[in-house]
């Protein structure tokens, strides 16, 4: 039987389980409503800095972390509605808020399903002048996870914002790295180049920070052929960027799909204009393929 736990760790932790396809989710809403941890088989396909998670005053890196009401920075982290300017750190601040479970279920054998939910507060409308609810839902089927959406406008205005996930996948040696993405060009985010797409990337830089803007089909995937598995991804039509970051000298890498380049809140480019009083859905799944 699929069932959920909840662990008092450092944080409350909700564990998702699936013994039918080994396997399992954890879950820390007052982190942002990051998954932690996502297994299959007995093994990881998430990485987890736990030095960083431990330190409140830190960002995580890893698990999956929200990002909303931007994706990526802004110079000088500012952005301006209706004559006013305003101030959002990196990524927003979906990913660092407490968030709240509302409803958990265990509907059959082959699912499990956990919803967390984030309203808006006078912390967030000091950074950002709207009302709203996101709500997250995420779901173990078989070897998948599916990540569902709502974004909902609770203002008397149309409500501009941008979002994204940004997984981290754990990798013992990325050269065994194939990648699988319909796009022919990429841009480099640090150096502003442009460059031909052949597959692969020189993973003997420092840093890699790439955003592929052109996107054919709503889908990715990576072979890990270290790990003999495959990572899929398949998102919903509004995410219009995909981003591959890593570090040298860490074991991951990001596939990050974006509903909208950085600097949108400015520039305007894929910016999401949600109506008052309306409701977007969306989706994220990733699911593991073992080789």
């Amino acid at each position: 039987m699929c069932a959920i736990a909840i662990e008092q760790k450092q944080y409350k932790t909700y564990i998702l389980t699936n013994p039918q396809s080994q396997s399992r989710l954890e879950v820390v809403p007052e982190r942002g409503a990051i998954i932690t941890q996502w297994s299959l088989q007995q093994q990881d396909i998430l990485y987890l800095d736990r030095n960083r998670f431990a330190d409140p005053n830190l960002s995580v890196r890893g698990g999956i972390p929200i990002l909303f009401p931007i994706c990526g920075n802004l110079p000088n982290n500012t952005y301006t509605h209706k004559g006013q300017s305003y101030q959002l750190k990196q990524h927003g601040f979906a990913r660092d808020l407490p968030w709240q479970v509302i409803q958990s279920s265990e509907a059959n054998n082959n699912l499990e399903s956990l919803t967390l939910v984030l309203n808006s507060d006078d912390q967030t409308r000091a950074v950002y002048p709207f009302d709203f609810q996101l709500a997250f839902t995420y779901k173990l089927i078989g070897n998948a996870l599916e990540i569902h959406q709502r974004y909902t406008n609770h203002s008397d205005q149309p409500m501009p914002f941008s979002t994204g996930l940004h997984p981290y996948f754990v990798t013992s040696d990325k050269t065994q790295l194939e990648f699988e993405i319909s796009a022919s060009e990429y841009q480099d985010q640090i150096t502003k180049e442009v460059h031909s797409f052949l597959g692969t990337f020189d993973l003997s830089r420092d840093e890699l920070d790439l955003a592929f803007g052109q996107v054919a089909e709503p889908c990715a995937s990576i072979t890990d052929q270290g790990r003999d598995l495959k990572i899929s991804l398949s998102y919903s039509d509004l995410y219009s960027t995909l981003v591959f970051w890593t570090v040298k000298g860490k074991d991951f890498y990001c596939l990050e799909p974006w509903s909208a380049p950085r600097n949108a809140l400015n520039t305007g480019e894929h910016l999401t204009e949600l109506p008052p009083g309306e409701s977007l859905e969306t989706s994220v799944t990733l699911e593991v393929t073992f080789l």
